[in-house]
């Protein structure tokens, strides 16, 4: 086993850095609970989402460290032994940090959105029929969901190129929100396919649905996750109304620089956001073609993982024409787009 770097707390042994860590742990709780107990029963209910989130995720570090120590206690050697519980009470440091990052993103968050809950009060009446879109309805310019509509993109990734290719389909879904509430809405499936060397490593439907101002609604999707032609993986599915999950807003029907919003919400799961940061301010060049009229530009982001964000570009009556991450410099391109 290769021995990792040796704990910043040499001095203080196995068992006292867990009874710091446990304590800062401790410490961080009481202070939430301080912090609560000054607040009215309905005040800060944005904070108080915050550090519950926090709470769990603090409770799932130290649940995988203690699982990690009894595996250390079945090793046959005390040296094997000693050694495994440092590079336990290691690897609980990363984790508690990354527990505090989230939980000071989604404060910050509170600051944009306010301290009310989040809990949108829907009504299917006030939805249009998904079959209307593109006929008697006007479509979202930005998020045209026009049955037939298919866009193709291409990225470079350190595995190779992806090709996703996103289609409007015909298909429909329906969607009880709030669970047991007897409202459905009729949302609109849009298929995502990934893949990576031509090879489908994702295929996810995702489920829109546009009210009647105009916005477009984000209800849930189903993300299938492959390995070699086979399933592997479900994680990322929600469904508004399921566990708590609610749906958020996709894309406005009048964006102004400066909106904030939830896109999604399935807490500790499903947390995206979008930040309207520009409008008809940059031209925008892809395979597709040179865009510079109204392009919307998006920050989208989500406080799981607080230092990643990507800016999104939209161009009317086109949709998505790049996906662009400031850091790797990573880009996904329009290069094709078909219409019915």
């Amino acid at each position: 086993m290769e021995r990792k770097q040796r704990s910043p707390w040499p001095t203080v042994g196995m068992w006292g850095l867990v009874a710091v860590l446990t304590g800062m742990i401790g410490l961080g709780l009481l202070a939430f609970d301080r912090g609560e107990a000054a607040a009215t029963v309905d005040s800060r209910l944005c904070t108080k989402t915050a550090h519950a989130a926090s709470r769990s995720c603090l409770s799932e570090t130290r649940e995988e460290f203690w699982i990690a120590i009894g595996n250390c206690h079945n090793l046959s050697e005390r040296e094997d032994q000693k050694e495994c519980k440092q590079e336990a009470g290691e690897e609980l440091w990363s984790p508690r940090e990354e527990c505090r990052d989230q939980c000071d993103a989604r404060t910050e968050i509170c600051e944009a959105l306010g301290e009310g809950p989040y809990d949108p009060q829907l009504d299917p009446a006030d939805f249009v029929d998904p079959d209307d879109i593109g006929g008697i309805v006007p479509a979202n310019p930005y998020f045209p969901m026009i049955p037939g509509t298919v866009w193709v993109y291409e990225g470079e990734t350190d595995e190779g190129t992806e090709t996703i290719t996103v289609t409007i389909t015909e298909d429909t879904k329906e969607i009880e929100y709030p669970e047991e509430s007897g409202l459905v809405f009729n949302c609109r499936v849009v298929r995502d396919v990934v893949l990576l060397e031509g090879d489908v490593i994702e295929d996810t439907n995702d489920w829109y649905c546009q009210d009647v101002e105009g916005n477009v609604w984000y209800f849930g999707e189903i993300a299938r996750e492959f390995e070699d032609g086979e399933l592997v993986s479900l994680d990322g599915s929600w469904k508004s109304g399921v566990d708590g999950a609610k749906p958020g807003i996709i894309m406005k029907a009048d964006p102004q620089v400066g909106d904030v919003y939830r896109q999604e919400f399935l807490l500790g799961e499903a947390e995206d956001m979008g930040e309207v940061i520009g409008i008809g301010e940059e031209s925008v060049t892809v395979p597709f073609g040179t865009f510079s009229d109204d392009v919307l530009k998006t920050r989208d982001y989500t406080p799981i993982e607080p230092d990643v964000f990507e800016f999104k570009y939209y161009v009317p009556d086109v949709g998505t024409v790049l996906e662009e991450n400031p850091d790797t410099g990573e880009r996904v391109e329009l290069i094709d787009r078909t219409t019915p």
